[in-house]
């Protein structure tokens, strides 16, 4: 993996790919459509991939791998995209934010996925007039496949709308994906919930542990959005329509959904650590309180055979005919009592 120490001391908006190796080439993708046409190539040279471009169309160009810094700057210097931008879109640590630049602006985000376990991968949407540049590393998490579909079949109002409606549609499917990631973690949440109260076992506390730190995985990733829809509203760019003001603080609210129900499962899962804790220490209690009780019968009954088994030559009880059967029934007496006195006391 690329070390930000690679970076140390650079001037502002070098350009250093931050992240997993990679081997991949870069694929670009070109989607041009209006409300009756609908182009769609991949190419491997962006050079290739320009000429094609058709202005009287609006466009998107989905870079799938941020690794060929290259590539990048050749981007950043085609559509005139700033340095310091090119620098965040190339950092996959870099925090999910929104820029307003002159020509365009863009916001960088995490989309989140499930494989075997949850992983995220950065995305940055970048929209210039008639144009949205989207850049993806080369992972499993893309979200956009049903925006795909839209605007291959012509469904709702993709293709009458102009390229902030796409902006829009690609920021609305990634916080849709959010919800899904929460769905399957609420269903995990509940087998653990319903474990932890039957049989709750040390594997049941690794879970938790584990889901803890899944939730505060996507707490980051999820957090700054609401701040990034907030200033995406208010920006006063003209590449984003009024018409389109409505569809945002649509997204927003689903945002503030999606926080809400992290914040929720946060708290489920630790009062379900409390519950956890709780009920180790009741189960403690309750084997005390069997030993606690054992222990408290058998103290006079061990103290009578003590006495009874020292070795002294002079005593009187020894030499009675009953004196073996009188003990027996003495400390059978003392266990009896004692059990039917803690009965009375509910101890039992």
């Amino acid at each position: 993996m690329a070390e930000l120490k690679n970076k140390t001391g650079a001037p502002p908006g070098t350009i250093v790919y931050y992240g997993e190796d990679k081997t991949e080439k870069v694929k670009i993708t070109l989607i041009e459509y209006n409300e009756t046409e609908y182009i769609e190539k991949e190419f491997y040279d962006l050079t290739e991939c320009l000429d094609l471009v058709n202005p009287s169309m609006v466009k998107w160009i989905n870079i799938d791998g941020i690794h060929d810094v290259s590539l990048v700057e050749k981007i950043g210097k085609y559509f005139n995209i700033h340095p310091l931008t090119l620098e965040d879109v190339v950092n996959t640590n870099q925090r999910p934010k929104f820029e307003d630049y002159d020509n365009y602006v863009v916001s960088i985000m995490k989309m989140i996925y499930y494989d075997t376990e949850l992983h995220s991968e950065q995305l940055s949407v970048i929209l210039l007039e008639g144009m949205v540049i989207s850049f993806q590393e080369v992972h499993g998490g893309d979200a956009f496949d049903l925006i795909r579909n839209r605007i291959r079949l012509g469904k709702g109002r993709i293709r009458k709308m102009a390229a902030d409606y796409l902006a829009y549609a690609l920021l609305d499917a990634v916080v849709d994906c959010y919800f899904t990631i929460l769905e399957k973690i609420g269903d995990r949440i509940e087998l653990l919930e319903e474990e932890l109260i039957s049989d709750p076992t040390k594997e049941t506390m690794q879970q938790l542990h584990y889901m803890k730190r899944e939730m505060i995985f996507v707490r980051k990733a999820v957090w700054p959005m609401r701040e990034l829809i907030n200033n995406l509203e208010r920006s006063e760019t003209e590449l984003i329509k009024p018409s389109t003001d409505i569809y945002l603080r649509d997204v927003h609210d689903h945002t503030v959904r999606v926080i809400d129900t992290v914040e929720t499962y946060r708290d489920l899962l630790s009062g379900m650590m409390d519950i956890y804790l709780s009920s180790v220490s009741n189960r403690m209690n309750e084997v005390m309180k069997v030993l606690t009780i054992i222990t408290t019968i058998f103290v006079p009954v061990t103290f009578i055979a003590g006495v009874y088994g020292m070795n002294f030559e002079y005593m009187p009880e020894l030499h009675s005919h009953w004196a073996y059967g009188i003990v027996w029934v003495v400390m059978i007496g003392i266990i009896i009592s004692l059990l039917i006195y803690f009965r009375k006391k509910k101890w039992l």
